[in-house]
């Protein structure tokens, strides 16, 4: 995983060398990559000559048979007020390579995009190989990004599904650097192994493995859609919220450091709305990226919602990761 930030001039030229490299390695044929080395270039080159911030990350997703590339271009720039003019084949800004951003989704195996005028845009595009299949947009994603002049972040998270049952996890390494990226490796291995069980299960199981770690913060949301509620169990100043078509609803956490020193573990239990957003964030976003303000933006992939919340309420001067999950929709 790969970030590139907005302000260099030789950003865009640095992705796509990045990006063709990398779906070469994954076994993608010369033509493919190519595509996704042009794609990437179009993308970041309109990134950086029209917005005021922003950052193109690149990474590779496994996930069984499935291996795929994800791009994710967020600015803050003055957004699109027309997507679907703007999503044309043909509508191209001056000094790219003039296939538009029509080109752009048409060439990418999946896309979506968020923008409101004035608040900038959030791109997501993934690439799958031969052996990915057909698979769609999964229903959960995180992302997450170092302190600036950091190379690993301390902030890791994890995803699991027994029996249909979704559970996610975020652990926040307490600092920064190898030793707080150490902390949260522990963190998800341990969560990885874990037998399955309750969201405190899991939270006293990683307790116990991070002994002798740095130790960090926990979040663990289980969402079960049959009984529609979702169970939360936190350590720490960490994040859980729930987004809906009604008011967001934050979850509680308790005290105390996982590894360390976390007396109390409590599961609490909330209504899950079939189609919510659950979010899951370390203190490196703050409260101010509210999905409310953003009209919409629940109604993307996760990808988009994580990426966007990234963008608006990341600081800089932390370790920063956010996951969000849906819940399954109603069906029939």
């Amino acid at each position: 995983m790969s970030w590139f930030r907005h302000g260099d001039p030789s950003m865009p030229a640095a992705v796509r060398r990045a990006a063709t490299a990398l779906a070469h390695r994954l076994g993608f044929d010369a033509v493919r990559s190519e595509e996704i080395g042009i794609v990437v270039l179009e993308a970041a080159t309109n990134l950086h000559r029209h917005a005021d911030d922003g950052a193109v990350l690149l990474r590779s997703v496994y996930s069984g048979a499935r291996v795929a590339i994800e791009v994710v271009a967020v600015d803050s720039g003055p957004g699109i007020s027309d997507v679907a003019w703007a999503s044309t084949d043909g509508n191209s800004s001056r000094g790219t390579l003039g296939i538009g951003l029509g080109g752009i989704l048409r060439l990418a195996d999946d896309a979506d995009l968020f923008s409101l005028p004035g608040r900038g845009v959030t791109l997501a595009l993934r690439f799958r190989s031969r052996a990915a299949g057909d698979a769609a947009w999964d229903e959960v994603a995180g992302l997450t990004r170092p302190i600036s002049g950091e190379t690993v972040c301390g902030d890791a998270y994890a995803v699991r599904v027994d029996e249909g049952t979704t559970t996610v996890m975020v652990c926040d390494g307490l600092g920064h650097g190898p030793m707080a990226a150490r902390a949260s490796g522990v963190a998800v291995q341990a969560f990885e192994a874990a037998p399955p069980g309750r969201p405190d299960a899991y939270a006293d199981h990683l307790h116990r493995a991070m002994n002798g770690t740095r130790g960090g913060a926990l979040s663990i949301a289980q969402l079960d859609a049959a009984g529609g509620v979702v169970r939360f169990c936190g350590i720490g100043n960490v994040s859980g919220t729930i987004l809906s078509d009604g008011p967001r609803r934050g979850m509680v956490s308790l005290p105390g450091i996982a590894g360390q020193h976390a007396r109390t573990r409590r599961v609490f239990e909330y209504d899950l709305p079939a189609g919510a957003m659950v979010v899951l964030h370390s203190d490196g976003l703050t409260e101010r990226g509210r999905a409310a303000d953003a009209p919409g933006l629940t109604s993307h992939t996760p990808l988009v919602v994580a990426a966007t919340l990234l963008r608006d309420a990341g600081t800089r001067s932390d370790d920063a990761c956010v996951v969000a999950v849906r819940a399954p929709r109603k069906t029939g």
